[in-house]
């Protein structure tokens, strides 16, 4: 989701594209000058020579021919073959079920129903993307969802070459990567980290999109600072059309310099849709030479869940500022653990230096080396309070995804069966229309919750309820293991801390929900409301917090 902004409602797709995406399609080509037949005139002449008789408005080109001219030969289309299951051919993780099919397609295969080959034997897909030269010697950038898996890479020059390429390192974290040829004299660009265009300047993109190789556009630099998702990368926007197949290339500056590569769009259709975005030229220089160097890209690791602080849950604690990330849960034995980090508490500074929110502590964290010391300081129950962390050595993405994946569906716990009303697993009203109960053998046997988890039970949510209007809805079967930051083992203790804050005029409370493995921070009113209808049966499906919701957790 935007910084600050909520009218999105399509789909953020990577702009890589199957090779074989163009079979059968029909393309045509609208004539230069066209006009309505009864506008036409005499033919005449086009002129190669004399006066301009065209005019571009104050400030805009009047060609951005030479520009092309000059940095095209830089730019690398890709090709890529990677085995995969014959009955599943992989789908941009994520957007499985858009109407859009972004199946890769063995090239030249006719396709079936819903994307599938007609050969149920086919085990092979072939992808396309761009990428662009920046050394003599032979490395590529490109994006790491281009090559991910692949077992094989070509890449195609301006001048018709073909040649092979290694991958020499990736990064999921920002999605690039770096191949290599072999050869020298390479015609190559490079990242401009100086001079940065505002929005509203020219850009200029060029790419292999749908497998048509050497295809640039124009546009302007629309925003700065999109965050659509990843944890290491604020997006610049740009509106120059891009689509799948532009992924890895470059866009340029008026002057030739790199100033981003292409990596995503905005598409509510599959295709550009004048909305697309470039992970930015410092960070892309960054990262490609520490995988130049060393094949990888090392980062701080401070072992610890985190999210943004939004206004419920700054409200909820009595917090004047929304600076800051919240921590939902501290990997045991990890370097915050043994820093003395607690869930719970809100860092609020590292280093001396004001934290943001969450996205600006990940950043920061990752920026450190594993060893180094870190200074944190965080706010525990209205108090500030100084830590040391020793930051370790960020495990990769797949590895984090491992250990944070939702229950497969035999995992998962079962979905109870309603409760006649006046039985003791109906349990004790609460706040905000909650119903809870202690976790006993039974609530744990009834609801799966593992022997060492301690909190209370949920066990009813009534319709309309402000819980049940929580940014996290609450549902029958979550575990609360904290009440304002509190640990809680018993309904008298929630019961006591309640009445305190109702005492204090707190107006809601903040609850730590513990869902299918999933920590997250929920705020709940304390305003009284009018009781509803009780909800008749829990719902049927147990999911953990999505990314929309209100934690936005982060793994560091």
């Amino acid at each position: 989701m935007f910084k600050n902004k909520t009218f999105i409602v399509g789909a953020i797709v990577a702009a890589g594209v199957a090779a074989a995406a163009l079979a059968g399609a029909g393309l045509s080509w609208p004539g230069a000058n066209a006009q309505p037949a009864a506008q036409t005139a005499p033919a005449q002449v086009v002129r190669t020579q004399g006066p301009v008789v065209f005019s571009p408005p104050p400030g805009a080109p009047m060609s951005f021919a030479d520009i092309i001219d000059k940095v095209s030969p830089a730019v690398v289309s890709i090709e890529t073959r990677s085995a995969v299951d014959a009955n599943s051919l992989r789908r941009i993780p994520g957007l499985e079920n858009f109407p859009f099919d972004v199946q890769p397609s063995p090239e030249g295969q006719q396709q079936g129903p819903g994307g599938q080959p007609t050969d149920p034997n086919q085990g092979e897909s072939v992808g396309a993307g761009s990428g662009f030269f920046i050394s003599a010697d032979g490395y590529i950038v490109t994006n790491n969802h281009v090559v991910e898996g692949a077992t094989s890479i070509t890449v195609t020059l301006k001048d018709e070459r073909e040649l092979p390429a290694r991958v020499v390192g990736r990064d999921e974290a920002t999605d690039l990567a770096v191949l290599k040829v072999e050869g020298t004299n390479f015609p190559y660009v490079e990242f401009e980290n100086g001079a940065k265009p505002r929005v509203g300047d020219w850009v200029i993109a060029v790419g292999n999109p749908f497998g048509l190789g050497g295809t640039a556009t124009a546009g302007i630099v629309s925003a700065y600072g999109r965050n659509v998702g990843d944890q290491y990368v604020d997006y610049l926007q740009i509106d120059a059309p891009i689509n799948r197949g532009n992924s890895g290339g470059p866009t340029f500056d008026i002057y030739g310099r790199v100033i981003g590569v292409n990596s995503a769009i905005y598409t509510p259709t599959g295709v550009s849709a004048g909305i697309g975005f470039a992970i930015p030229s410092d960070i892309a220089d960054a990262i490609t030479k520490q995988l130049i160097a060393a094949g990888k890209v090392s980062r701080g690791y401070l072992g610890v869940t985190i999210a943004s602080v939004t206004p419920e849950i700054a409200e909820s604690l009595g917090l004047a500022s929304r600076q800051g990330a919240y921590i939902n849960e501290v990997t045991p034995g990890g370097p915050a653990a043994q820093g003395g980090v607690q869930v719970g508490d809100i860092v609020v500074r590292m280093n001396g230096q004001a934290v943001k929110d969450n996205l600006d502590l990940t950043r920061r964290v990752g920026m450190a080396r594993a060893g180094e010391v870190i200074r944190l300081e965080v706010m525990r129950n209205g108090r500030l309070i100084p830590l040391t962390v020793r930051s370790g050595l960020r495990p990769s993405e797949s590895e984090l995804a491992a250990r944070t994946r939702t229950p497969s569906q035999e995992e998962q716990r079962p979905t109870p069966s309603p409760s006649p009303r006046g039985s003791a697993a109906t349990g004790t009203p609460f706040i905000g229309g909650l119903s809870i109960a202690p976790l006993d053998s039974a609530a744990r046997q009834r609801y799966g919750v593992p022997g060492s988890t301690s909190g209370i039970i949920v066990t009813d949510v009534q319709r309309g309820s402000p819980a049940a209007r929580a940014p996290i809805p609450l549902q029958a079967g979550d575990v609360i293991l904290r009440v304002d930051n509190q640990p809680v083992s018993s309904l008298a203790q929630a019961e006591g801390i309640i009445a305190r804050l109702r005492a204090a005029g707190r107006p809601s409370v903040l609850l730590l929900v513990l869902r299918d493995g999933v920590q997250a921070p929920v705020a709940v009113t304390l305003t009284p409301t009018t009781p509803s209808a009780p909800s008749v049966a829990p719902p049927p499906a147990r999911n953990p917090p999505s990314s929309s919701d209100q934690s936005q957790s982060k793994r560091k």
